[in-house]
């Protein structure tokens, strides 16, 4: 199964990355591991006057930020995967990626809003849920 992780750094990261590692039907050599983190994109005007390198190496540095601990972690269960890093806007580069690399499950974490707060506020895994014909397993 190709399975798509959808990561931000955050705890409800952690908590869908350990729910992950802690049920072996997520697990196993059958399986194929994509980390996938989203920079949001520096608005437009911010960033016509920022050197190109300079604005490349802030969205590398803070992918990286986001993989570093999760690197180390998936090394210590043993798990390969692959971490790919974007920029954009989230939810819309999440359920992209899922599609156009024909990934069989997406996994990422959610903070769980009420279904009120999720219509005022939006959420990331609410809008790639509408966004999406992968598969979604959401972790609260």
């Amino acid at each position: 199964m190709k399975i798509l992780v959808a990561v931000d750094g955050s705890e409800f990261t952690r908590r869908m990355v350990a729910y992950w590692t802690a049920h072996e039907e997520w697990l196993g050599p059958s399986h194929d591991y994509t980390v996938l983190t989203v920079v949001p994109t520096i608005p437009p005007r911010a960033a016509a006057v920022l050197d190109r390198e300079l604005l490349h190496a802030y969205y590398a540095d803070e992918g990286e930020k986001v993989f570093k601990p999760l690197r180390t972690f998936l090394d210590g269960q043993r798990i390969q995967a692959t971490f790919l890093s974007k920029t954009g806007h989230v939810a819309d580069v999440i359920a992209k990626t899922a599609e156009d690399g024909k990934f069989d499950l997406l996994m990422m974490g959610s903070h769980g809003h009420s279904e009120l707060a999720g219509l005022v506020m939006g959420s990331v895994a609410t809008r790639v849920l509408a966004g999406c014909k992968v598969p979604l397993l959401i972790v609260r």
